[in-house]
């Protein structure tokens, strides 16, 4: 079991998924600062709004564990390149040592034009006997073995799966054969489909949009659940012609 700071979004990130992030709300500053100073990954989790962590939005139960490609700083914001590694699920949560700024605790440091205040004074505010300094949430996590990819039936599927879904957006967008021919050959989609584990989901992600859908990915038990799940989004195209 390992413990991870977690970043709670509307968001959800799969393995093999490359997501841009912008890094401007001080707790996650102070967690970005502990992943850099220690070569620590962290975990992205969809927020549920109905979990509530000290008054924050909580995370779903599973997640996905990101690696920091790139980092840079420009004036306040921290703007990360990361890719998804190994999905995860949460066994326990560790409550962040202060609650959002809109609880009565914070109300003088209501946020006001997008201002948030400076690390050291919400350190301040902390307990002297709280056993945390840390403002994000964490979690102790046991991570999915991942470790079986696509036999070539399972591959060939995809590939036709990933062909009849881009037929579709072509007709919406009234693309011609010859250009829709160029398009497949071309596509980077494709040349995601192979034997590793990561596979599926990382091109599933180019695929799906839809939060609900992109956690249910997330959250299959085989290469064959998630096949059924991209199925699925395939006949919702059908209905819609």
């Amino acid at each position: 079991m390992d413990n991870l700071p977690l970043f709670v979004l509307p968001m959800v990130l799969l393995p093999g998924e490359i997501q841009d992030l912008r890094v401007f709300e001080p707790r996650y500053k102070q967690m970005l600062d502990d992943c850099l100073l220690d070569g620590k990954n962290f975990g992205l989790v969809k927020s549920d709004y109905f979990r509530k962590v000290n008054h924050w939005d909580g995370p779903v139960e599973v997640g996905c564990e990101a690696e920091i490609l790139h980092h840079e700083t420009k004036g306040s914001n921290h703007f990360l390149q990361i890719i998804g590694r190994r999905r995860f699920t949460i066994s326990n949560l560790h409550e962040p040592a202060l609650p959002p700024f809109n609880h009565p605790s914070m109300s003088k440091f209501a946020e006001e034009d997008g201002i948030y205040p400076d690390l050291e004074s919400l350190l301040a505010e902390i307990p002297e006997d709280h056993e945390s300094s840390k403002l994000y949430i964490s979690g102790d996590v046991d991570f999915i073995d991942s470790t079986v990819g696509m036999d070539e039936s399972q591959q060939w599927e995809l590939e036709e799966i990933v062909r009849m879904i881009l037929r579709r957006v072509g007709l919406i967008l009234k693309v011609d054969d010859e250009t829709f021919t160029n398009w497949i050959q071309t596509s980077p989609i494709m040349d995601l489909i192979d034997n590793k584990p990561d596979s599926i989901f990382a091109v599933s992600s180019m695929l799906l949009g839809d939060l609900d859908l992109r956690q249910e990915i997330l959250e299959a038990q085989t290469v064959e659940d998630v096949l059924l799940l991209l199925h699925g989004e395939l006949d919702k195209f059908s209905e819609e012609e």
